[in-house]
């Protein structure tokens, strides 16, 4: 990392990663030309994360050729003006993490990873869960990505008086 003075810890950045509304998975197509989409991810243990997905498409054939994927989140993203120097600036949370991707073969994992996927996104329908699993569960692909190292973080934050918030230096 260029300025490891905005580098947060890995639970960090894993807190970031659980309160992305979404998290860009970039992947390698089999052509090798890049594709990047941002996705509903859920994670059940912090090393395994979630996504669900068309039967056949780009991102099917990008893990098919290349498993190895890229995730990047971003939340509290503000332009803003610097506070002490008048630059035009961003104040960011990011999170990092690089992983493999498969297709979940095994039913009761698809119907775990799909609940918890819901209950992420959508906590107050659970009760049509089970009716909408059994309508769709045959035409639904999921996805697990494993992460390969903990992800990495980085920010840049101004406190009230302008400074910006260094390594290791909360609200």
């Amino acid at each position: 990392m260029r300025k490891a003075s905005r580098e947060m810890n890995s639970d960090w950045a894993l807190d970031i990663m659980h309160k992305a509304p979404y998290i860009t998975v970039s992947f390698t197509k089999p052509d090798g030309t890049a594709y990047g989409v941002p996705l509903s991810l859920t994670s059940t243990d912090d090393h395994v994360w979630y996504f669900h997905c068309a039967l056949e498409g780009d991102k099917l054939e990008a893990i098919a050729a290349h498993p190895e994927v890229c995730l990047s989140a971003v939340t509290k993203c503000q332009p803003t003006v610097g506070p002490k120097d008048g630059s035009f600036t961003l104040q960011y949370r990011s999170a990092m993490a690089f992983g493999k991707a498969e297709l979940v073969t095994d039913e009761a994992e698809k119907v775990q990873a799909l609940k918890a996927i819901s209950q992420r996104f959508l906590p107050q329908h659970m009760d049509a869960f089970d009716e909408a699993v059994r309508r769709s569960l045959h035409r639904t692909a999921v996805v697990r990505i494993t992460l390969s190292a903990p992800p990495t973080g980085k920010r840049k934050q101004y406190d009230e008086q302008g400074e910006e918030m260094k390594y290791g230096r909360m609200e």
